[in-house]
């Protein structure tokens, strides 16, 4: 299977200051990596909230949002990521054998927006579903997802035992089957897609990575909708108001006792 490694790409383009922005506490997905979803605007993490399987997140129209992911293998790891059903490396359909980017130990970089050159991006913004890109080019089925799949680096267990670290253990995520209240939400009506926003700098470099295997050591697959749609859902809980109880008798007098003394 064709792996495109020439075409993996590194993620350097995140700096200290902004690693330093997006400090602090939040729900993150994945086990071999931690991805977020964060605010462009705030440097918030959304919060991810795990709901019949799955994580999900909620937005808002003109939201614009990166996807952060920072790398718990020992070694390098490739990321393949989709949105919407679309790679947004270089806009084909999406399969887990495309080009992504790659990280090393312990490193944590962003997916800014739709990759358009070496140093350019199209921001990611929650938008409209018909304003989508996945639906402005014909392919509005897998709206309302932001899927990654981690990939470890062959490597030798001479190298890893080198370096005092174990090989990984392949963990595929979505193997595990669909729960009724996971498949009650799929035929829910999607109300946020993720439109081509603006252009911006974001650097890149090219490198080489050959993948351990065809099959990714762990697909996360995380959920969006307005906040309406999840609350409708029943991912996000929401406290009942207290209902005041009508009197059955209103006109008749309270009894009367003894007044404490002022």
């Amino acid at each position: 299977m064709k792996t495109f490694s020439c075409a993996a790409l590194t993620a350097s383009a995140l700096t200290a200051t902004a690693l330093a922005a997006f400090a602090g506490p939040a729900t993150a997905a994945g086990r071999l990596a931690d991805i977020s979803v964060i605010d462009r605007d705030s440097g918030a993490r959304l919060p991810a909230y795990f709901h019949a399987g799955e994580y999900w997140i909620a937005g808002r129209p003109g939201q614009r949002y990166l996807v952060q992911l920072c790398n718990r293998l020992p070694g390098r790891a490739l990321a393949v990521v989709s949105v919407d059903g679309v790679n947004v490396l270089d806009g084909d359909t999406a399969g887990v054998d495309q080009p992504g980017y790659v990280y090393a130990p312990g490193e944590c970089g962003t997916v800014d927006g739709w990759r358009k050159s070496q140093s350019q991006v199209a921001a990611f913004e929650f938008s409209a579903v018909a304003d989508s890109y996945a639906a402005r080019t014909g392919r509005a089925a897998n709206v309302g997802v932001i899927g990654i799949a981690v990939f470890s680096e062959r490597i030798s267990r001479r190298e890893y035992a080198a370096n005092g670290a174990q090989p990984p253990i392949a963990d595929l995520a979505s193997a595990a089957p669909a729960t009724p209240a996971a498949r009650a939400a799929e035929s829910a009506r999607q109300d946020l897609g993720t439109g081509h926003g603006s252009r911006e700098y974001s650097w890149v470099d090219y490198t080489t990575f050959t993948r351990a295997s065809d099959r990714p050591d762990e697909i996360v697959r995380i959920r969006y909708g307005s906040e309406a749609q999840l609350v409708a859902l029943g991912v996000i809980r929401r406290p009942r108001p207290a209902i005041e109880a009508p009197d059955p008798f209103p006109a008749s007098p309270l009894a009367r006792f003894v007044p404490d003394p002022r």
